[in-house]
């Protein structure tokens, strides 16, 4: 019954929803052209996603669907209350007016026009011609559609009548509660007063499932009723295919008959020739064979041979070929089963010997005499070693070279101070035993020649480990370069392949849509990778490449497999040639790395060339030896490290900061001895310094003039004249005359000192600005301490402090300013730009000096004031005149000039003595006025005036005072 069921002629669908539901596309896709469908099917074609979307009797029977609906949809919209049949049944609950209520067009949803409609009507316009073009063409299927709807329906109709569950697929009376639903016990009781009614029940019962199996017959009957016509046909059409059969028996009968004469007289022989042509190649490949296997069997005693001659590289290359030999076309022979074991053991017995060889060659390599020779030991040999070591992956080679250079470094101190030692006849070795004892025996012009050589050795060292790593750098970046070549060619080759493969299946693509390759291509327009392909498909398959006398031919034996192996000439820097293969398996990056271990394996050959540097100077500095070094040896011995190390610098071109920070650090204590000595120098002068003017010794005008012209350094000693120069009075510095104190001559050189210092030093310039600072600092300091604070009285012993003392110290500090600015260019010039900062310290010298020389002005008017005070408060205005007060103060004037004339310049003179004239007038004024002496032509005003006179002529009788304006009206007080 299910069969039935699924064979009517009505399409059946998931969903009753609808009778027919057009399916609605919701993407937007490229569809290729399509035959047709058959636009007049007479039966369902079983695919049920092609199928009407159409209620089911027997699955929505128990679902409500819109079939179900029984309201009458216009008794719902008419209210038969209102007089009004337009308006509708929502005025009854909203009101009359709901209806008259305009509806504000809402803000979110877009007004809707027929443009929006356009895409929709160019893409349905076609498809609608094409469903009226159908409807046309299949006018007859409408009725017979009609028919069969009308038919399918009482069906339907009848089929409702049958339960449910006989329609089941798993359908069956074994269940129980299947039986027990078709047949239930309750109609079978036997209890009493029961009988005739389960008798008519179960009548009644089977009467039901007759009429059940009546309704599935009849649809089955119908059923095939409908399909009779197809049933026929197929009958008539086997009876034609069983005589196409007998005929087509027949016909390949007959052919067989014609192949087999056909191959007895045109093809056994063929085949024969063609047997005995493969028989003949199987022989020659056995021939080849067993020459192969001779040749194999030499192997071990060539690479015997070959290691005694220290040919690695070629003994690997054999060992390697043969290992691929092996592998390819001898695999599986008895005899050979144990030599690629011994092969392998063979290998790894050349790696121990490669590394040993080159532990050897880098000893013999550095240990041999250091002479100005930097050639390379036997490159060829270094280069054999070298490319033997990559293609066995033993990337860490350089470490033993590594471990060489420091034992080698260590070896070439020892050898430099033992041959020193046994040439200085002082050092009894057999009493000194230590040579670290023997070396600081040495004096310093024996030590400094000692480390002079061993900077020397040091640079033939670094020259000929620069020379041998550059040697080993060039063959690691040749086998790089090799690398690249090889994957330029690969791409090269897998383009053509591709191209190749790319027309072999646009061929394949053309047979198998059935065409011929000469349809496909013109004349002439088939490509050259096709007709390669085409000629390559169209020779023997059973062809060889050795022809027939390919037996004494070499492309057989073991060359062929070797000449898979590509190799191209190479020159190394030092023109050797070597040739590198396809069988260095190393990566780029591996070459890369390995080839910045070797570059900074030289920087480290710098580091330690430093490093034991460095120990030899300690070694020597323990006992302060190099502290007690005088400027000159200092300066001879740091440039001497200097240029050993811009020469490591520039052959390794890296700094190594060890050499130079043990410069560094005997520069700073060699700045805190020469600046101590100095400042204790300078104290001692200072304090045994009188105060007094010193003449200035030839020399030191000879220093002074080497600064005017631009040379800040010491003059070099010269020889002892016949007639030597007699010191000057003044020193004389661009024209002007400055008297100054020997303590202040020293002081000059002392800082030329420094300035040279910096320029034969240049890494403790910063060093010295601020010790120079603090010199210069100390110099202010103590001077101000020693003359105006009076200190000179208790530490030399002087009686007073004269102006004379006063102005000789204003100048002396007059003669320091004047330096300090062409000292501060000095230091400029060898600072970097970011130390500029240091300069502060000049001014903030510059500016105490000023203020130094201020506070000397100040006290030798304070001198002269306190004279006015205690003379002109006794002042009387009486004959004669001029009186004893004015010719007093006339003569300590005179006295007062006389004491700086020659010291001061005459413009700072003239200065002072206007700051004089004005204390005078104040204390005059003042005096005047407490005796009330006015300025009104009396007895009393005119003995004023011809002091005063007396006062002015005086003062201007003076050396450089004469055009001095005394502007003595101001000593009046002014009428108001």
């Amino acid at each position: 019954m299910a069969s039935s069921h699924s064979s009517s002629p009505v399409p059946q669908s998931n969903s009753s929803d609808a009778f027919f539901k057009k399916e609605v596309d919701t993407t937007k896709r490229f569809r290729p052209v399509q035959s047709l469908p058959d636009v007049c099917p007479k039966e369902p074609t079983g695919n049920p996603n092609s199928l009407h979307d159409s209620p089911s009797l027997v699955a929505d029977q128990q679902r409500w669907t819109i079939y179900h609906s029984k309201v009458n949809l216009p008794a719902a919209l008419n209210d038969p209350r209102l007089a009004k049949r337009e308006s509708d049944f929502f005025t009854k609950t909203w009101g009359v007016d709901f209806v008259d209520t305009e509806v504000t067009p809402s803000f979110y949803l877009p007004q809707i026009t027929k443009e929006h409609f356009a895409l929709y009507q160019q893409e349905i316009t076609p498809r609608e011609k094409v469903h009226e073009r159908c409807k046309n063409i299949c006018t007859s299927k409408d009725t017979f559609d009609r028919t069969l709807l009308h038919t399918h329906d009482k069906s339907r109709t009848d089929l409702e009548q049958v339960p449910k569950i006989f329609m089941k697929p798993d359908f069956a009376l074994e269940d129980s509660l299947t039986f027990n639903a078709v047949l239930p016990w309750s109609h079978f009781s036997t209890a009493g007063g029961k009988g005739n009614r389960d008798a008519a029940s179960s009548k009644l019962l089977q009467e039901k499932l007759s009429h059940y199996l009546d309704i599935v017959e009849v649809n089955i009957a119908h059923q095939i009723s409908l399909r009779s016509e197809a049933f026929f046909h197929a009958m008539t059409s086997q009876h034609e295919l069983q005589d196409y059969l007998r005929k087509t028996s027949q016909a390949v009968k007959l052919l067989r008959e014609k192949i087999s004469k056909i191959d007895k007289v045109m093809c056994e022989g063929s085949l024969r020739v063609l047997r005995l042509s493969l028989t003949r190649n199987n022989c020659i490949k056995a021939y080849n064979k067993l020459k192969l296997m001779a040749t194999v069997h030499q192997t071990q005693p060539t690479v015997q041979l070959l290691l005694s001659t220290s040919e690695y590289v070629g003994a690997l290359d054999l060992i390697a070929t043969t290992q691929e030999v092996l592998q390819q076309e001898l695999q599986g022979i008895h005899s050979f089963r144990h030599l690629g074991s011994q092969l392998c053991e063979l290998e790894k017995l050349i790696d121990k010997m490669m590394i040993a060889e080159f532990s050897t060659y880098a000893r013999n390599d550095l240990n041999r005499p250091l002479e100005d020779d930097c050639q390379i030991l036997e490159e060829e040999r270094l280069v054999s070693l070298v490319f033997g070591l990559l293609k066995q992956r033993k990337l860490n080679f350089y470490e033993i070279y590594g471990d060489e250079m420091i034992n080698t470094a260590k070896n070439i101190i020892k050898q430099c101070v033992v041959n020193t030692v046994s040439q200085i006849e002082e050092i009894d070795t057999e009493v000194v035993v230590k040579l670290a004892d023997q070396m600081r025996m040495m004096n310093f012009p024996q030590w400094f020649d000692l480390l002079k050589n061993i900077f020397s050795k040091f640079t033939i060292f670094l020259k000929r480990v620069k020379a041998t790593l550059n040697t080993i750098r060039s063959v690691v970046f040749l086998v790089l370069d090799k690398n690249q070549k090889n994957r330029d060619l690969e791409d090269t080759l897998q383009k053509n392949s591709a191209k190749e493969s790319m027309v072999d299946s646009e061929v394949a693509y053309l047979t198998h849509e059935g065409m011929f390759i000469s349809d496909a291509f013109g004349d002439g327009e088939l490509p050259a990778g096709a007709a390669d392909s085409a000629s390559q498909r169209n020779t023997s398959p059973n062809s060889e490449p050795c022809s027939s006398d390919s037996v004494s031919e070499p492309e057989c034996t073991t060359d062929s497999s070797s000449s898979k192996e590509h190799t191209s000439s190479s020159v190394t820097p030092g023109g050797v040639e070597m040739m590198i293969g396809e069988d260095v398996k190393l990566t780029d990056l591996e070459l890369v790395r390995l080839a910045n271990n070797i570059q900074e394996l030289l920087y480290n050959a710098s580091d330690i060339c430093h490093d034991r540097s460095v120990k030899f100077l300690m070694a020597r500095a323990k006992d302060g030896f190099l502290e007690k070094l005088n400027s000159n040896e200092f300066v001879t011995l740091s440039r001497l490290m200097e240029g050993f190390i811009l020469d490591t610098e520039q052959i390794c071109g890296r700094k190594s900061m060890s050499l130079r920070g043990a410069l560094q650090s005997q520069a700073n204590r060699f700045v805190n001895r020469f600046h101590e000595e100095r400042k204790t120098k300078l104290s001692l002068l200072l304090d045994n310094e009188r105060w007094k003017q010193a003449e200035v010794p030839a020399e030191f005008q000879d220093l002074v003039d080497s600064v005017s012209d631009g040379r800040i350094s010491l003059p070099e000693k010269k020889p002892t004249a016949t007639e030597e120069r007699k010191p000057t009075e003044f020193l004389i510095v661009e024209g002007q005359k400055y008297a100054t104190v020997g303590t202040v001559l020293l002081l000059i050189r002392i800082i030329l000192e420094y300035c040279q210092c910096v320029d034969n030093i240049p890494s403790i310039t910063t060093d010295m600005l601020t010790r120079l600072s603090d010199l210069l600092k100390y110099f202010n300091s103590r001077s101000c301490q020693l003359v105006l604070g009076a200190g000179a009285l208790q530490v030399v012993g002087l009686k007073t402090i004269t102006t004379k003392n006063l102005a000789l110290s204003s100048r002396c500090l007059q003669l320091i300013v004047h330096y300090i600015p062409i000292i501060r260019a000095h230091f400029e010039a060898r600072l970097q730009p970011k130390q500029f900062s240091m300069l502060r310290h000049f001014d903030h010298i510059t500016k105490d000096y000023h203020d130094h020389i201020a506070e000397i002005s100040a006290k030798l008017v304070a001198i002269m004031d306190s004279l006015f005070d205690k003379l002109l408060s006794k002042y009387e205005v009486k004959a004669p005149v001029p009186s004893a007060c004015f010719r007093n103060i006339c003569k300590q004037m005179a006295k007062m000039h006389e004491a700086i004339y020659d010291l001061l310049p005459e413009e700072q003179t003239q200065m002072l003595f206007l700051r004089i004239n004005a204390s005078y007038k104040l204390h005059l004024k003042r005096q005047l006025a407490h005796l009330n002496v006015v300025n009104d032509g009396g007895p009393l005003n005119g003995l004023v005036t011809s002091d005063v006179a007396f006062y002015t002529g005086n003062l201007q009788a003076l050396k450089g005072l004469n055009n001095l304006d005394l502007n003595m009206a101001e000593i009046w007080e002014q009428k108001r």
